[in-house]
């Protein structure tokens, strides 16, 4: 079988993220958040953000990414999940000579939550070349981009405007608006995650509205609802004892949203962040004494062939200083991701937990499992 030039790079590529992560190739998946940034610049408290500048890559950081979730419907009321990132990181930390030579490299995932079941793809690029990258346009569009994959904005700011990708034979094409300002995560966008100094800058989107389409085999599928963007970066986001997290995102249909997260530890007491974000984008830190995030129930989810994990899908979440509380159930346990750094990822429900009334929709993110 003939095998094209875009395959050799793209197995070269998963080879070198596989040397980069797991030395000895059995190695936890994510010990590249954990290892020592030595070279790279150190996120520190204070450090005001500027738009658009922020949106577009920090190189001097081991690595960072652009992040987007969507619960969406259809016209006929079914429920579909658009999950998009696109990361990008360092491979030393030298400056980027660029061209051949960078020193980036560019991973991405899309993934589909159908109501037949989950889809999804992951793509590499180098950096240097024109294949990945994200930039603002002379002209003043903001570009995020792999291949046909993109993120791209209408001003120098990612909204309004518009993702298109495909996953294997289907086409997705959203338009996205957002008139609420951005949300600045943690203090005022350091967001620390651990007592040992670990931290990232991380700020978000979480009221974007979403309208589009999905189309496959001829077959058109009208799509609306809400969306979330995440963009971090950092040159050390995890402990040495911190094995992953568990992150949620949650858009209720009151308009508030809500994002928590805890990073387990090995070493005990997990690390808790969130913050609640009001209809006009108005956001308030939680402590986390404010936070109860605690799962009530794991299922048994086959992620490989002959593999299976005990994972959390099913969560109370509870706001004790606003006396709110709802469960979160995970819409279906079929959305592991067994990509070069597996995780699982899929849409959720929430009702209240007083009422039992469905109280709105969101993503839940599961690491280190």
């Amino acid at each position: 079988m003939r095998v094209s030039m875009r395959q050799k790079t793209f197995v070269c590529l998963s080879l070198l993220f596989v040397v980069m992560v797991q030395p000895d190739a059995v190695a936890d998946d994510y010990q590249l958040l954990r290892s020592s940034p030595e070279g790279y610049a150190a996120v520190e408290q204070g450090r005001p953000f500027h738009f658009p500048q922020d949106h577009l890559p920090h190189e001097e950081y081991r690595i960072e990414w652009w992040y987007l979730t969507a619960n969406l419907k259809s016209e006929k009321g079914q429920q579909y999940g658009v999950h998009w990132t696109l990361f990008r990181q360092s491979m030393n930390a030298n400056k980027n000579p660029g061209g051949w030579s960078s020193n980036q490299i560019w991973m991405a995932h899309a993934a589909l939550s159908l109501p037949e079941g989950h889809e999804y793809e992951e793509r590499f690029a180098r950096g240097g070349i024109g294949q990945a990258g994200v930039i603002v346009e002379p002209t003043g569009g903001f570009s995020a981009w792999m291949d046909n994959w993109s993120l791209q904005g209408l001003s120098d700011d990612p909204f309004p405007g518009s993702l298109r990708f495909t996953v294997k034979d289907i086409d997705v094409s959203l338009n996205l608006g957002a008139n609420t300002p951005w949300v600045l995560q943690g203090n005022n966008g350091f967001s620390q995650k651990s007592a040992k100094g670990q931290a990232s800058y991380y700020y978000s989107q979480p009221h974007i509205d979403v309208v589009g389409s999905l189309s496959h085999q001829g077959t058109k599928v009208q799509l609306s609802g809400k969306a979330w963007l995440d963009r971090e970066w950092s040159s050390q986001p995890l402990a040495p004892d911190q094995p992953g997290w568990d992150w949620l995102s949650l858009h209720f249909d009151d308009g508030y949203a809500l994002m928590i997260y805890r990073l387990r530890q090995s070493s005990g007491g997990d690390w808790y962040s969130g913050t609640w974000i009001t209809p006009a984008g108005k956001s308030e830190s939680l402590k986390p004494e404010d936070i109860v995030f605690e799962p009530l129930e794991s299922t048994k989810v086959k992620t490989g062939p002959d593999e299976f994990r005990n994972l959390p899908l099913r969560w109370q979440v509870r706001l004790p200083s606003k006396n709110r509380q709802w469960t979160v159930q995970a819409l279906s346990e079929n959305n592991w991701l067994n990509t070069t750094f597996p995780y699982w990822e899929g849409p959720v429900s929430v009702t209240d937990t007083v009422s039992g009334m469905p109280a709105g929709a969101g993503y839940l993110e599961l690491t280190g499992y």
